[in-house]
């Protein structure tokens, strides 16, 4: 054996990936750069190949590396080795999935070209058929809202306009979410191409990926895979020599979580300062340019492909109508097995808690998780069976958002995480709203001033009368959202108030 398959993903160059590449290498083995499973606790993971197909390995130091050079010499030695997992597709965490985002990250290789065989495909196809079958499909934003895609792009396409735009929102920063990052650095062609089909069928000759730019490694392979696309004339002038021209860039965000809000994005995009702008006019209408703009995530582009694969109604038959399809899972915080988990919608939030996540990782007593990002609702242990759709999530006050969990055991204190809120609020907040600038700096000073008081119970209802503004006169999702993880905090957990 003289090729590995070496994850290239953050979570394995966190954890000495580079260190364990020069160590193969000076066994003469090579090393082929594929995504990450989403088994974080396993990285650096890797793959030798055998006659059975591919062996794994994992977690691997460098140190390890000549004892598990000499191991797959040995047949008989190679399921002795402690760090022996074997086929990595029968690993109980990985087996159940069901990935359709995924399907290509962790098995090809990085530097493979690719075919967009589902964009050729499309070409042929009139793009108001695209737009039908998408709706047939039910595929809804996963970026947190889940509004229905085809709304958007029908809006866009149908808008009068000389020009229209397809953008890509990769600016990931809710804590505990990570699959955006995982899919850019490990299949960014799914990207691409999703965002390519969406350009056909909308209309629009020009796309942007806005990235976060604390993501290096995604932002290599993206470069990587645009200059790729362009050589095979997948992106550019008449693409498969039809009459579809689609051009890709590549813009850097500065680390402002409200550019992760679509107006504010736009508005970065632009050149101007990361402020929300007032809808309407909504960007499908007037966006980029004031030009008809379709803003997605990455797992909304990044699941079309698979969806035209599969076809509308096969796609509709997966989860819980009207949650249709997939969504990558991302659990992580105080839990043994933390990493991503794409499964149709339906599943409940203990399966991911307890079954993939394998509880705490201090051993500790499980007391709520945190589901959506710094401004999702906690839920306590009596919400654990509830199933993770959006209907379902949002009856108890909460949402499925990014799809991001983030476990606590029992020794969290559920004031201090009120506190917070306010605090990331103020912190984040463009300024551009009276509630979210001033409201969030008042709503940390309260929470905070619950450790001294003499009257708890007027100044815990100050806190929720301060909430219903916040909500209901903030202009945008970053001063209304900030209620929900206060409130969920104040409702499950009162003891930590008091």
């Amino acid at each position: 054996m003289t090729t590995a398959y070496l994850s290239n993903d953050s979570f394995a160059h966190a954890l000495g990936k580079s260190a364990v590449e020069i160590a193969l290498a000076t066994h003469g083995i090579d090393c082929v750069d594929v995504g990450s499973y989403g088994l974080a606790w396993l990285e650096p993971l890797i793959e030798f190949d055998s006659p059975d197909g591919r062996i794994a390995f994992g977690p691997v130091s460098e140190e390890m590396v000549p004892g598990l050079v000499e191991a797959i010499k040995s047949k008989d030695a190679i399921e002795q080795h402690h760090a022996y997992l074997g086929d990595i597709n029968r690993h109980p965490f990985l087996k159940p999935q069901q990935r359709l985002v995924f399907r290509n990250v962790g098995y090809a290789s990085l530097t493979d070209t690719p075919t967009y065989a589902t964009l050729k495909s499309v070409l042929e196809r009139n793009p108001r058929d695209l737009i039908d079958e998408l709706q047939t499909a039910g595929l809804r934003g996963r970026g947190g809202a889940g509004f229905p895609a085809h709304i958007k792009w029908r809006t866009v396409a149908e808008t009068p306009a000389d020009q229209r735009y397809i953008v890509c929102n990769a600016d990931e920063g809710d804590s505990g979410t990570f699959s955006d990052r995982m899919l850019m650095e490990g299949d960014p062609d799914a990207l691409i191409e999703g965002m390519s089909i969406a350009g056909y069928a909308c209309g629009a000759s020009h796309g942007y990926i806005y990235l976060r730019s604390e993501y290096p490694f995604a932002m290599h392979e993206l470069k990587r895979s645009i200059s790729r696309a362009y050589e095979e004339n997948l992106l550019g002038n008449n693409i498969f020599g039809s009459e579809f021209s689609f051009d890709l860039q590549l813009f850097l965000g500065a680390g402002a979580y409200i550019c992760g809000e679509e107006t504010s994005l736009l508005e970065s995009l632009e050149g101007k300062r990361g402020q929300i702008r007032v809808k309407p006019p909504l960007p499908a209408i007037s966006g980029l340019f004031d030009k008809p703009t379709l803003v997605h995530n990455v797992i909304t582009l990044a699941s079309v492909p698979s969806l035209f694969d599969l076809g509308g109604d096969e796609y509709g038959a997966l989860g819980v109508a009207p949650s249709c399809g997939t969504i990558p899972f991302q659990i992580a915080g105080n839990v043994k097995y933390g990493g991503l988990i794409e499964l149709e919608f339906g599943h409940t939030v203990r399966e991911l808690v307890e079954d993939y996540g394998g509880g705490t990782r201090s051993g500790r007593p499980f007391r709520c998780v945190q589901i959506g990002g710094p401004l999702g609702a906690y839920l306590s242990e009596a919400e654990l069976d509830t199933p993770l759709t959006y209907e379902a999530m949002q009856a108890i006050g909460a949402g499925i958002g990014h799809g991001g969990l983030v476990v606590f055991d029992d020794t969290v204190d559920l004031r201090e995480q009120a506190e917070y809120a306010f605090e990331f609020c103020e912190i984040e907040s463009c300024g551009k709203c009276t509630p979210c600038r001033i409201g969030s700096v008042r709503g940390k000073e309260l929470v905070q001033g619950l450790q001294n008081t003499g009257n708890v119970n007027a100044d815990i209802q100050l806190i929720r009368e301060l909430c219903d503004v916040m909500e209901n006169a903030s202009l945008c999702q970053m001063g209304g959202m900030t209620p929900i993880p206060v409130r969920s905090a104040l409702e499950r957990f009162p003891e930590d108030f008091r």
